[in-house]
């Protein structure tokens, strides 16, 4: 134990003494808890006088009230929604934006996460059961058996002080049911059922001669099947359940939609419509010579007819490479574990868990090309090559051994073209176990251990390695037969001649030859020791002399250990790709202290202070970080309950933003200073790195898709936020059923830790000339494009600007009898954004993105979403009904802001996203005792997504618009059954 830590246990010690000190009075439970969703299980209700443990704190005492705004989400929820990924339900939540999910293709790293606030999905902490879920940087919500999901608390606000680092935007924890007497299964099958007929979509397909959707189709099928089984243990004394689980998800391709089987680019006077787009690296094959005698005169493209021929290139040229792309991932995934507690004696219970998820799932993008930016040498007596290719890439010196360079851009399709797809794996383990008792009356224990471990395994299929397509290039005639140089001088006797000259030239040795998988393996750790005492101190007459409750109080201590180590193959490493490990760990104390202060006067219902302190000393770091919170709760009658908080948050560096390897990686972007006539102006260009001979010469990135550097800093500090929430909660005697919480939300991030995102960095430079923005672009000193291994953006993890978000929650739920028809059930979640303020970089301006998507801001933030659910139950019980209306404000687009911050290429016909609205229908059925039926139709109107051109899509866009936000397949149809005995 080092110094710091002694001297935090010490103080936590020093804690203990004065707080068994105060005076001494009776003690009795206080209020009963908040619930801003009425439950539809049983067993989501704590038995009278019950210790219940609430999201948000670490206090455990009967009927516990929260202090913090808080949203539940229950188990007939999730069963109305049809949900077999947790992650679908918490998207549809207003607080939430979405993250990483199973739309996502290109880049993604097959997991899904929650992102609350639009703060990040790494500035939330995710817990099961009050524990940490698995290590931060490796969270994956398909690690959680949805259909053992008791019940999802999603706590707002910094949660530092109770829970350590990362829980800044706020705290999600799935609490999963655990003691199961019987046997409990549980099946569903889905599918989504659209039409394809946006008149638009497909009217600009036609024009563009592009192959059209079927009208009807019926794709992307769900099954999911659960079983687990518990029973109690000899003489109630504890016990066990078991899990397991299979799901299999099938992919939908872009090309079964309208809205996504083309790329849109934008067209027309002002960007007024909207063109099917491609990628210049198309089949037949693109030449942009960098030396010779054309160089700088244009690209030249293959013709069509198979013939040793070139012509100017023109967009006519350019590839579809929507329709392969996956619009919804394939994914198998099996998961298994058990819940086990036990009795050993009347002060000591032992308990624990283990957890496994196997998940397989596949991303699919259009097949691998020579894509232009990395540099191709090009020998002038390459037999290939026809004498008309030759005089305009070499001149008099075809036919001559020498050689010239250029960009090619040449996309095989045929023959024994793949389409390029990324293998990723995950299989995760996770244990858990402790003992927790209870020493004296009203003095609790609780001693855990929690071990956990991801390993992530991607092999990356049917991708072009350049370096060995350059070699394939580069073929001599000996003794009539093209050889690759290579083979001739000893160096790569495995070189398979490449034939690129004309369309569909390329032999089935030569594809084997260039198509090269490469495989990285990660390994994620995690370990917390942990241990707490909470005394309820009323027992002892600790008390305030106004309040019938005693004091409550929790002391603990923590270590948490966290190591990373990323390994590649050969041909990864010799493609660039690095290797990194790293670890660090963490002491900590901590305490909470609960004071009733007022019970039971005039005016004084309750009057409570709660508060906490956390000290985390890191390896990393050179002095202790420290949380703290304090919370205010007032409730003058039973009726209102009035509630404050202050949280001072962290969230220090996960081991991939401070060990990560520094690597190149595409990036949905445009270069206003490309092609023959750039956007942007000379001088705005010269700032970018632009000299005055590359001016009007510069190769686009290619598909709207530069190149930057991402990577780790090993400098990183912590971030710290400050959280501030001010709200009320009304239950009225005169309406017994009807919950309503009203709260406000202001929290500030400093320090945050991230990259400046490429729009950002492109557009601040053009508009503002900012050098801190331009001194960010290193574009390639051969031809000056943002793209390939020597031209790109920088854009490494840093301490950057700071992020601002406030705004107002709004949670309804009530119960109305109807008599002999039943009863109604009505919930109601809606949020107002105001303000989602990002600095970048400390005084150089700010910008707000409520209102707003687009290339800057990303994903739509509206200023109000809601979802109201209506439920009807029959009087016996049996059968239910329930509707649910998604509302989805509109947003503008931040091309078109007056904002220099915001402003970019403005365009008229994705100037603002109207205001969406979904409708779900779903229902129940008791078939008989233990047996119930399900089934529901999501998006019951087959309401099509907004399409967005391509370049104006950020993080987590896909398929010509955001598949996470808005519902990208259309209808979709469950049904499912629960049979448990």
């Amino acid at each position: 134990m080092n110094r710091n830590y002694k001297a935090m246990a010490c103080s936590a010690g020093a804690i203990a003494i004065a707080l068994l000190s105060v005076s001494q009075a009776n003690a009795q439970s206080v209020a009963g808890p908040d619930a801003a969703r009425i439950s539809g299980d049983d067993q989501n209700t704590p038995r009278e006088g019950e210790a219940i443990v609430v999201t948000g704190t670490r206090l455990q005492r009967p009927n516990f009230t929260s202090n913090s705004p808080m949203t539940v989400v229950d188990s007939a929820e999730i069963r109305y929604q049809g949900a077999v990924q947790v992650e679908n339900v918490l998207n549809r939540l207003p607080q939430v934006t979405p993250d990483s999910n199973e739309n996502g293709s290109n880049g993604s790293d097959g997991t899904a996460r929650v992102n609350l606030r639009n703060l990040g999905s790494n500035r939330n902490l995710v817990l099961i059961n009050g524990q940490r879920m698995l290590p931060v940087q490796a969270n994956d919500l398909n690690f959680i058996p949805a259909a053992l999901v008791k019940r999802v608390d999603v706590v707002t606000g910094g949660a530092s002080a109770v829970y350590g680092s990362d829980a800044i935007s706020g705290v999600v924890n799935f609490v999963l049911r655990d003691d199961l007497q019987g046997v409990r299964t549980d099946i569903q099958y889905g599918f989504s059922q659209h039409q394809n007929d946006n008149a638009f979509a497909r009217n600009v397909q036609r024009q563009a001669n592009y192959r059209l959707a079927n009208r009807n189709v019926l794709d992307g099928q769900k099954l999911d099947v659960n079983v687990a089984f518990g029973t109690n243990l000899p003489d109630g004394r504890g016990n066990v359940t078991a899990y397991f689980g299979y799901r299999d998800t099938q992919p939908v391709l872009q090309g079964h939609r309208d809205v996504s089987s083309c790329a849109f680019d934008p067209a027309g006077t002002g960007n007024s419509t909207l063109t099917c787009g491609g990628s210049s690296n198309n089949q037949y094959g693109l030449f942009d010579p960098i030396t010779g005698p054309s160089a700088d005169s244009g690209a030249f493209n293959n013709t069509r007819d198979g013939n040793r021929s070139w012509v100017p290139y023109d967009s006519s040229f350019r590839y579809n490479y929507a329709p392969l792309n996956y619009f919804q991932r394939n994914d198998t995934r099996y998961t298994a574990g058990a819940f086990a507690r036990y009795e050993i004696s009347s002060s000591v219970e032992a308990y624990g868990s283990v957890m496994f998820m196997d998940d397989h799932t596949n991303s699919q993008v259009a097949p691998s090309a020579l894509f232009q930016g990395y540099t191709y040498s090009i020998n002038c007596d390459n037999p290939f090559l026809s004498a008309q290719q030759g005089n305009i890439l070499c001149g008099s010196a075809y036919g001559t051994s020498a050689t010239q360079q250029a960009y090619i851009g040449y996309r095989p399709v045929a023959g024994n073209a793949r389409p390029r797809r990324d293998d990723l794996r995950h299989t995760d383990y996770r244990f858990s176990g402790g003992i927790r008792g209870q020493i004296a009356e009203g003095i609790r224990y609780d001693a855990n251990a929690l071990f956990s471990t991801v390993l992530y395994n991607e092999t990356y299929e049917n991708d072009i390695d350049p370096s060995r397509a350059n070699r394939g290039i580069q073929v001599v005639n000996v003794n009539g037969t093209p050889t690759c140089k290579s083979v001739v001088d000893g160096s790569d006797p495995q070189c398979a001649p490449l034939d690129i000259f004309r369309y569909n030239g390329i032999s089935d040795a030569a594809f084997s030859y260039i198509y090269a998988p490469t495989s990285t393996r990660g390994v994620d750790r995690e370990t917390v020791l942990s241990g707490n005492i909470s005394a309820d101190l009323g027992t002892y007459g600790v008390k305030s002399p106004w309040s019938e409750d005693g004091i409550g109080v929790v002391l603990g201590i923590e270590h948490r250990y966290e190591s990373l180590e990323f390994k590649a193959d050969a041909l990864a490493l010799q493609k660039g790709t690095k290797e990194t490990q790293g670890r660090f760990d963490v002491n900590e104390v901590f305490a909470e202290i609960e004071v009733p202060i007022i019970q039971n006067r005039p005016f004084f219902k309750d009057l409570s202070l709660n508060a906490g302190y956390r000290g985390s000393d890191y390896s990393n770091l050179s002095k202790i970080v420290s949380t703290y919170k304090a919370e205010l709760s007032w409730a003058p009658s039973r009726d209102i309950r009035l509630r404050g908080s202050y949280n001072r948050a962290i969230r220090a560096a996960n081991v991939s933003e401070l060990f990560g390897p520094q690597y190149n990686g595409n990036i949905s972007a445009q270069d206003p200073c490309a092609t023959a006539t750039p956007s942007a102006t000379f001088a705005q260009c010269a700032r970018t790195g632009v000299t005055q001979a590359q001016y009007g010469r510069i190769t686009a990135c290619p598909a709207e898709t530069c190149t930057a550097q991402f990577g780790g800093n090993p400098a990183l500090k912590p971030e710290t936020a400050d959280t501030f929430t001010a709200g009320v909660v009304l239950t009225p005697s005169f309406l017994k059923r009807l919950s309503l919480s009203i709260d406000y939300y202001d929290i500030k991030v400093r320090d945050y830790i991230g990259s400046i995102a490429v729009s950002q960095t492109i557009s601040q430079c053009i508009q503002t000339g900012n050098p801190f923005f331009c001194n960010l672009f290193k574009r390639d000193p051969r031809g000056g494009i943002i793209f390939g291994d020597q031209g790109y953006v920088v854009s490494t993890t840093q301490n950057t600007g700071s992020l601002r978000t406030s705004g107002v929650d709004f949670n309804l739920g009530y119960l109305q009898p109807l008599g002999a028809v039943g009863s109604l059930a009505v919930d109601f979640q809606g949020t107002w954004n105001r303000k989602l303020v990002n600095e970048p970089v400390p005084g150089l301006g700010s910008y707000d993105c409520v209102g707003y998507f687009g290339p800057t801001c990303g994903q739509p933030t509206p200023e109000w979403r809601h979802q109201s659910r209506f439920t009807w139950t029959d009087a016996a019980k049996v059968a239910t009904i329930s509707f649910n209306w998604r509302y989805i404000g509109g947003t503008n687009l931040t091309n078109n802001a007056s904002d220099p911050n915001l402003a970019g290429t403005p365009s008229s016909f994705n100037s603002r996203i109207k205001a969406y609205s979904y409708f779900d229908l779903a229902g129940t059925a008791k078939v008989q005792d233990g047996i119930t039926f399900r089934a529901g139709v999501n998006n019951l109107l087959d309401k099509d997504p907004p399409i967005i051109a391509q370049g104006l899509l950020a993080s987590f866009g896909n398929g010509n618009t955001y598949p996470g936000m808005y519902d990208a397949l259309g209808r979709t149809v469950f049904i499912g059954l629960t049979a448990e005995f």
